[in-house]
């Protein structure tokens, strides 16, 4: 049941279920053609930030499985500006997502990830890393914000 609720399958599902609704229940065009497509430069960005913090867990050998026992405490790249950016970049995939639909009923993709993770993914993540790493997470968590 976990490996459904792992972060980059709810992105994938969330992705389809936002074309399936934007087609049965296109409420609002607000990006109209060829407008839309800039929403492609955002599922870049946010696939290329996503994957380079992904790869930077592997080099750096730390857990990467929302709930598994973390690693290491990891500050380099984005890290030093955003507690989250594997998060950032899937928010931005699916935001990239909606623009291209251009529909407001595709919004609610990445509205609904972002409350999940905000809710859900990141409180979990915050307990063991401060159960693991005590006062030098409670100083990260100080210096660096949840999001931006």
């Amino acid at each position: 049941m976990r490996l459904l609720l792992l972060p980059p399958i709810v992105v994938l599902l969330l992705v389809g279920s936002m074309f399936l609704l934007d087609a049965e229940v296109p409420v609002l065009l607000l990006l109209p053609q060829p407008v839309n497509w800039g929403g492609i430069l955002l599922v870049i960005f946010g696939l290329g930030v996503a994957n380079w913090h992904a790869r930077l867990f592997r080099r750096i050998g730390t857990n990467i499985n929302t709930f598994g026992e973390p690693g290491t405490l990891t500050t380099e790249g984005l890290f030093r500006r955003t507690r989250n950016p594997m998060y950032l970049g899937m928010v931005f995939v699916l935001i990239g997502a909606a623009c291209v639909l251009g529909s407001l009923s595709a919004f609610a993709g990445p509205l609904g990830f972002f409350i999940l993770a905000e809710r859900f993914y990141i409180p979990i993540e915050e307990r063991a890393m401060t159960l693991k790493f005590g006062n030098e997470y409670a100083e990260y968590c100080r210096d660096v914000p949840r999001w931006w």
